[in-house]
């Protein structure tokens, strides 16, 4: 079998990639009695006097929503929010897998943003965190905003939030090894999705003060017409030299190159543009923005991609389990980005000194260094910035 035979084979082998498993045994009338009517009625009372002991008397404290409408899976587009299901579960499996955060799939039959952002608000008070996923831009900026507004309980997109802080990782460590400082470099990102933005707003809040965007039509200026609500806010924080043109033009001079676009845009030709030693992350999957072999051949010092296949693999699994583990065991009212800042950084220094290399600036996947380092940066953080509520 191919690859795609065998996935859709295990698919129908599993059944789903997560069931529900009691914590109780109910095997006697007194198991029944204790877990069910009459002794539940006395959480239930508790609960009622002090909503807060939801976190001590149910699962609430351990529980995520992976939530999604469906209209940007993967690379797959608008495919409906049934046709999400299959990578909810996935997500909801790597949760409990690297960080032992019970997580529950929920898919919203709506694109009105009004209508999803209730619907997740008025199922929130069952959970301890919610994490959305694959809903397009710009409607997931609008959904998450309204969201942190109205619930008590941390609202973290990560597709945009879980890919800025690996890119921020994989940032730091790069200028580690390049002596660089954020401050100083000059950041070319090719794409102004949901994905793009939040990487280019984080790197920003981390210290990168010369950043060009770039969209389809080309350098995503203030003042073009054709930029949505979303792009038009960057387009007033980047390109403060209001330059036009093509990604050709972006990434003359640039000493870093972020793709979060489409497949083969940019050449070694353009990579031998770039500043000396350039860092070259092209983040498209399957297939990159440039294969790493023809940024090397370009000049590339450092290569990162999405895969893998390849060294440097940027993964969104060595963010987000730790964030909520951490966020969780604080009982975290919010992710803030001190938050996301400190798991950046704790990401990149799993990494020591004598470790890092050009082939070697991101953790493994599977390395057991990451969750613990995470986990505790992020729930340190919280308790600084006053959003830890234990």
């Amino acid at each position: 079998m191919d690859a795609k035979e065998k996935a859709l084979a295990a698919h129908e082998a599993w059944g789903g990639k997560i069931e529900v498993i009691a914590r109780c045994e109910v095997k006697t009338r007194e198991d029944l009695s204790v877990a069910y009517t009459p002794g539940v009625a006395e959480p239930c009372l508790k609960i009622r006097d002090n909503i807060d002991d939801s976190y001590k008397y149910t699962r609430r404290h351990n529980l995520v929503a992976v939530i999604t409408d469906g209209t940007a899976v993967l690379g797959l587009g608008d495919i409906g929010p049934e046709a999400g299901m299959p990578v909810m579960e996935g997500k909801c499996a790597l949760f409990k897998a690297f960080a032992d955060v019970d997580a529950f799939p929920l898919c919203v039959k709506s694109k009105d943003v009004d209508e999803i952002v209730r619907t997740i608000e008025l199922i929130s008070g069952s959970f301890g965190g919610i994490n959305l996923e694959d809903i397009s831009a710009p409607r997931c900026f609008e959904i998450e905003r309204r969201l942190k507004e109205v619930c008590d309980i941390p609202i973290f997109h990560d597709d945009q939030h879980g890919t800025a802080v690996t890119c921020a990782a994989a940032m730091i460590n790069a200028c580690r090894l390049t002596g660089r400082k954020l401050e100083d470099i000059r950041l070319c990102v090719n794409g102004c999705g949901a994905a793009a933005i939040s990487v280019t707003k984080f790197l920003m809040y981390l210290g990168v003060r010369n950043v060009i965007m770039c969209e389809r039509f080309g350098i995503v200026c203030e003042g073009d017409e054709r930029l949505n609500p979303a792009q038009a806010d960057m387009a007033r924080v980047t390109n403060r030299a209001h330059l036009t043109g093509t990604l050709e033009d972006a990434v003359r001079g640039a000493d870093v190159f972020f793709g979060l676009s489409a497949p083969q845009v940019l050449t070694s030709d353009m990579v031998a543009t770039m500043a000396p030693d350039p860092m070259v992350f092209a983040m498209a999957n399957p297939v990159p923005e440039i294969w790493p072999e023809d940024a090397k051949k370009g000049g590339a010092a450092v290569v990162g991609t999405g895969r893998s296949d390849y060294p440097n693999q940027i993964n969104n699994v060595l963010a987000f389990p730790g964030i909520f583990r951490g966020a969780l065991d604080v009982r975290a009212s919010d992710i803030n980005e001190e938050m996301k800042m400190a798991a950046a950084y704790a990401i990149a220094h799993v990494i020591p000194d004598e470790e890092l290399t050009s082939e070697n600036i991101m953790p493994a996947a599977f390395d057991a260094r990451v969750i613990n380092a995470v986990a505790q940066a992020v729930a340190q953080a919280a308790r600084d910035s006053g959003v830890a509520r234990i």
